[in-house]
């Protein structure tokens, strides 16, 4: 499995790698949850095997639903999830809503080292 890199990374410098899952434990295409740092966090694995760590808060309504998805496609190649609110559908790979450029999710870069880890702001 390859890491996974985002445009919202923290450099590395300035960011420390936390252990969150063992690979295993996170079943692929669905969402899971982790509290890192006091941030609320859904990862998903990929049939494929590419990780994605992005925010669990649904920009639009507030609520901390976002690891409750499935995770599917546009045009075959782009991963997204859908609130299961508001039905916003947003890329896996950078955390940009598909249809409404005023929403995103905040994303964190992940790499897997026999367990799955999140780099995170040092404190």
């Amino acid at each position: 499995m390859s890491a996974l890199t985002t445009t919202a990374a923290p450099t590395a410098a300035s960011r420390t790698w936390v252990r969150v899952y063992r690979v295993e434990q996170l079943p692929p295409s669905r969402g899971q949850a982790a509290l890192i740092n006091g941030q609320q966090v859904a990862l998903f694995r990929l049939h494929c095997g590419e990780l994605h760590a992005v925010s669990r808060k649904d920009p639009v309504s507030g609520s901390n639903v976002m690891a409750r998805r499935i995770v599917g496609s546009t045009g075959g190649d782009v991963p997204t999830i859908t609130s299961p609110l508001y039905k916003e559908v947003y890329d896996l790979r950078d955390g940009s809503s598909v249809s409404d450029p005023q929403y995103s999710l905040g994303v964190w870069p992940v790499r897997v080292d026999g367990d799955v880890l999140i780099a995170v702001d040092a404190a």
